[in-house]
């Protein structure tokens, strides 16, 4: 038991030391931060599909978002336009219960949304569950592609169930650069170790670049 304490103190200063170091930046960082990161994700989608369809493979359609919190990357203009201009189905979390993984809901910019858990808006359109493409909120990261998150577990467990049921679907951490583990701010800090139950992300995203690209 006081093993398992002790892991979970580690997390939880941990995050509040990541936390710390994203209150350090601008709005101007965030700003420029998040256009960047809506542009190469909005690039690689496309290259993507291209290479998809001439591989004669299925097209990615359904894409798992999630609703930015102000600390966090902003994704909405990019989630409006893949709607709108680009016709793909994008559907957000919603929060069912503690230790449940996520039910995802249909959004387009007219659906009305509910604040939800955590203070998260959610969609209230009809469930959709499998999507090919998932972004996931990220905190800290590993250069590995494993995640630090906030602390619930949402997110392993919910692509944790989708891989263990056979489903084929990629997955992209969003966060800010100052999550990396491997930066010297961290150093002295007890280091972070994934446990049994994270999920490896395929691909984590920041306003730096790919922090992992495949």
């Amino acid at each position: 038991m006081d093993m398992i304490n002790s892991i979970t103190n580690n997390d939880h200063s941990l995050r509040e030391l990541i936390k710390n170091q994203r209150e350090q930046l601008t709005p101007r960082d965030t700003s420029r931060g998040a256009l960047i990161m809506r542009g190469r994700l909005f690039t690689w989608l496309a290259a993507l599909q291209k290479s998809l369809k001439e591989q004669n493979k299925p097209l990615v359609k359904t894409i798992a978002a999630f609703w930015s919190l102000p600390e966090e990357p902003e994704l909405q203009p990019l989630l409006e336009q893949w709607v709108e201009e680009h016709n793909y189905e994008v559907i957000l979390p919603v929060v069912k219960g503690k230790n449940l993984p996520l039910e995802f809901r249909a959004w387009t910019p007219e659906q009305e949304m509910t604040r939800g858990a955590y203070g998260v808006m959610e969609p209230t359109g009809p469930v959709v569950n499998n999507p090919d493409l998932m972004l996931v909120p990220t905190l800290g990261y590993s250069r590995e592609g494993y995640r630090l998150g906030y602390g619930g577990g949402y997110y392993d467990r919910t692509i944790g169930q989708l891989r263990q049921s056979g489903h084929q679907f990629t997955t992209i951490g969003i966060g800010w650069a100052c999550g990396d583990l491997s930066l010297e701010i961290y150093s002295s800090h007890t280091p972070w170790q994934w446990h049994e139950h994270d999920q490896k992300l395929d691909l984590i995203l920041t306003d730096k670049g790919w922090a992992k690209s495949g």
